[in-house]
C-alpha cells in the first residue's frame, strides 16, 4: 500500500469520526430536555465544528474557487470568454441540448415504467419476486451497466458474427449490422436507454412503497361510486402518491443533469454524445482548459438548482397542508 492509500484511509477514518462526533452532539444536546444555557450552545459548536469544518474545506471552498475560475482564462485575467464559448461553440452547444434531451427522457420514461410496474404488480402473488428482478440493475454502478449494455450495442464488420445483441437480431431478420454508438443521434438515446434501466427500479420501489401508504378506504370507496380501474388510479392513487412523484422526478433529474460515467464508459463523449460532466471532465483534465470546464461546472449547478428549488416549495406546501 503506498503512501497515499495510507493517507486516504487515515483520511477516511478522520471524517468517520468527525461525523461520529457530530451525530453524538447533536442527539445529546435535543434529548436532553434541561433549559439551555450558553456553555451547551457552545459545547455543541464543539462537536459540530470539525464536520463544519470538512464540508467548508471540501465543499464550500471547491464551490467558490470553482465559481472564480470560470470567470478567468488561462492567464489569470477576468474575462467572459469561457461562457462565450460554452453557449456559442457548436460542440458545446451540442453538450447542453444532450444534456437537456437526457433530463427530458430519463425521469420522464424511468417514472411512467416504474410507477406502471408497482400498480400493475401491488398485491399481487409473487410480488416481491417481480420487484427483485426490475431493482437488480440499481445494484450494479454505472459503469458496470455500461459495460453489460456495450456488449448488446457491439458491432463487427465484415462477415464475422455479431456477438451484439442487438445487432445479431439485426442480422437476424436480413438486415446489416449497424454502429449503434457511431450513429448519430440513435446513439445518444441508446445511451439513455441504460440511463433508464438503472432509475427504474429506483422509481419503482420508492412509488410502490407510497401506493400502499395510501388507505385502503379511499379505494374501496372510489370503486363503491362505480369508477373503473384508470379512475381510481387518476384520482385516487396519483394524488395519493404527487410528494413521493416529485421525490423520484426529482433525484432521476438530478442524477440525469450530472451523469458522467455512462457517456465516459460507452463512447468517451465522441460521435456528438457529450454530456456537461463528460465535456466538463474533458475541457479541464483533458485539455487543460481549467476556465472553460470551471465554466460548465457552473452551468451545471445553475441548470440543478431550479429543480431543487421546486422540490423544497413543493414539500413545504404539503407539509403546510398538513
Amino acid at each position: 500500500m503506498t503512501t497515499a492509500d495510507l493517507l486516504g484511509k487515515l483520511l477516511q477514518v478522520v471524517m468517520a469520526l468527525v461525523i461520529f462526533a457530530a451525530i453524538v452532539g447533536l442527539l445529546i444536546f435535543f434529548i436532553d430536555k434541561a433549559p439551555k444555557r450558553g456553555r451547551d450552545y457552545w459545547q455543541l459548536l464543539g462537536f459540530l465544528a470539525p464536520a463544519l469544518l470538512f464540508v467548508a474545506v471540501g465543499l464550500v471552498y471547491p464551490a467558490i474557487r470553482t465559481s472564480i475560475l470560470a470567470f478567468q482564462d488561462s492567464s489569470g485575467d477576468w474575462t467572459w470568454d469561457n461562457f462565450i464559448w460554452a453557449l456559442t461553440q457548436p460542440a458545446a452547444i451540442r453538450t447542453l441540448l444532450n444534456t437537456i434531451v437526457w433530463v427530458l427522457l430519463v425521469p420522464t420514461f424511468a417514472t411512467a415504467v416504474g410507477l406502471a410496474y408497482a400498480v400493475f404488480i401491488d398485491r399481487s402473488r409473487g410480488e416481491r419476486y417481480y420487484k427483485v428482478v426490475l431493482f437488480m440493475p440499481i445494484a450494479i454502478s454505472f459503469v458496470g451497466a455500461s459495460v453489460i449494455w456495450k456488449f448488446v450495442y457491439e458491432y463487427r464488420s465484415g462477415e464475422r458474427e455479431q456477438i451484439g445483441l442487438l445487432n445479431a437480431i439485426v442480422v437476424a431478420f436480413g438486415g446489416e449490422p449497424v454502429q449503434w454508438l457511431q450513429t448519430d443521434p440513435i446513439n445518444t438515446i441508446l445511451l439513455i436507454v441504460v440511463m433508464i434501466w438503472v432509475q427504474t427500479g429506483f422509481a419503482m420501489i420508492v412509488l410502490s412503497a407510497a401506493i400502499k401508504g395510501i388507505p385502503t378506504e379511499q379505494l374501496e370507496a372510489a370503486q363503491l361510486d362505480g369508477t373503473n380501474g384508470w379512475q381510481r388510479f387518476t384520482n385516487v392513487t396519483l394524488p395519493g402518491i404527487q410528494g413521493a412523484l416529485v421525490v423520484v422526478l426529482t433525484a432521476i433529474s438530478i442524477a440525469s443533469l450530472k451523469v458522467f460515467d455512462i457517456v465516459r464508459t460507452m463512447t468517451a463523449g465522441n460521435f456528438d454524445t457529450s454530456v456537461i460532466a463528460n465535456e466538463m471532465y474533458t475541457q479541464a483534465f483533458r485539455a487543460s482548459e481549467i476556465g472553460r470546464g470551471s465554466a460548465l461546472a457552473l452551468i451545471l449547478f445553475v441548470l440543478v438548482l431550479p429543480i431543487v428549488i421546486y422540490n423544497v416549495n413543493v414539500l413545504r406546501k404539503q407539509r403546510e397542508i398538513r
